[in-house]
């Protein structure tokens, strides 16, 4: 059960990095630098299947 406890945080801190990630990537710093607004908005895109992969860790099917 507490592994559980820990992959579900591990999840809700990366799908929070993705929201702030997007969020700076596109209010912020596109401002400043298109083509790294352009890599932070793609890792953002990639941290979502990898959060889910983490949140369902070691999940027991029975």
């Amino acid at each position: 059960m507490a592994r559980r406890y820990d992959n579900r945080k591990l999840y809700y801190w990366l799908m929070g990095s993705c929201l702030v990630l997007i969020g700076l990537a596109w209010f912020v710093v596109r401002l400043f630098s298109i083509p790294v607004a352009i890599g932070m908005s793609a890792v953002a895109a990639v941290l979502p299947p990898i959060a889910v992969i983490v949140a369902n860790w070691g999940h027991d099917k029975r």
